[in-house]
């Protein structure tokens, strides 16, 4: 994932994990996110509107504003930041709006209103040339959604990920919001005080990062040679999700839709991790894929509890 932050645009300057300021500023600041995993933090001045800061990130990203909406929430930006709180994270993503028949702009329909994400609950924005597996699973998803059945939170874990299920109650993926991962401001369960881009549990991860290393897994094992879970980055939204009331990481009490930039992944069924049972209990073969493949994406995070384990139907051993 690209981190950026420009000192001309912004005013601003990150060094390491510390931002440095030239002066004291009552200026909000936000966390503009894009669908390829670029963080650019951005302070927002009184008389900046949804169309200056797009500006701001033409320059930076060199992407042409008119295909692109700001997101806050499940709201379409179009000119008002009222609604934007300081260290909010916004999402820069392609754009769905209808289009005038006659030129490539937006098309509104009355002046500086603020339209509702049209693009549907998911979203698929990074995917691999299997994205039917994954179109199927999006499609299971949302039919359960639309007739009551709900994401459920993960217990596990340090950060904030959510079991979705299908029709029939079952969990099929997992999903694992950008700005929920250790350290990251609307982290669920406690663990925050940075910002998306700054360096995460380990110096050489970013936060915010884990869920396009997670996507990038995926797009590396060719062939499904280490069987790695079909993912796919997305943009999803959800009133399940945890947004954070400022900088000491309290829960809102109301119950907002939020649509969020995450990793989705196909949930696995599965008996139980690595860590009940001995190495030695374990098919080599499966254990060489699994290494390769480490070795390939230069992952440090291997442990046993995110090595699945199911019991054989053929003699009793382990797969």
């Amino acid at each position: 994932m690209a981190v950026a932050a420009f000192k001309e645009l912004f005013n601003s300057e990150f060094h390491g994990s510390k931002r440095m300021e030239t002066k004291p500023s009552r200026k909000r600041r936000v966390f503009v996110q894009t669908e390829t995993g670029s963080v650019l933090g951005i302070e927002l001045d009184r008389s900046d509107n949804a169309r200056t800061v797009k500006r701001k990130l033409q320059i930076a990203l060199n992407v042409p504003i008119e295909e692109r909406s700001l997101i806050f929430w499940d709201v379409v930006l179009k000119n008002d930041l009222s609604t934007v709180r300081n260290d909010s994270p916004l999402l820069l993503i392609r754009n769905f709006i209808r289009r005038s028949s006659s030129t490539p702009c937006l098309a509104p329909t009355g002046k500086d209103i603020q339209q509702r994400d049209q693009s549907g609950p998911i979203e698929i924005l990074v995917c691999s040339d299997h994205i039917s597996r994954i179109k199927k699973l999006v499609r299971k998803i949302v039919e359960a959604m639309k007739i009551g059945i709900d994401p459920i939170p993960v217990c596990g874990g340090l950060g904030g990920a959510y079991y979705f299920r299908n029709s029939q109650g079952a969990n099929c993926a997992i999903v694992k919001p950008t700005d929920e991962e250790p350290y990251a401001p609307n982290n669920p369960k406690g663990f925050i005080g940075k910002a998306l881009g700054q360096p995460g549990l380990k110096r050489s991860v970013r936060v915010g990062e884990t869920g396009f290393r997670e996507v990038a897994a995926y797009l590396l094992d060719y062939d499904h040679f280490a069987n790695v879970p079909s993912t796919a980055l997305v943009k999803v939204t959800h009133s399940i999700f945890n947004v954070n009331d400022g900088v000491n990481g309290k829960k809102q009490q109301e119950r907002k839709e939020f649509s969020k930039i995450a990793s989705l992944q196909q949930f696995i069924p599965h008996d139980f991790d690595a860590s009940d049972y001995g190495t030695s209990s374990f098919p080599v073969a499966a254990l060489h894929k699994i290494g390769i493949l480490d070795i390939r994406i230069v992952n440090t995070d291997r442990h046993a509890g995110n090595l699945l384990v199911r019991k054989s139907d053929r003699g009793g051993g382990l797969n």
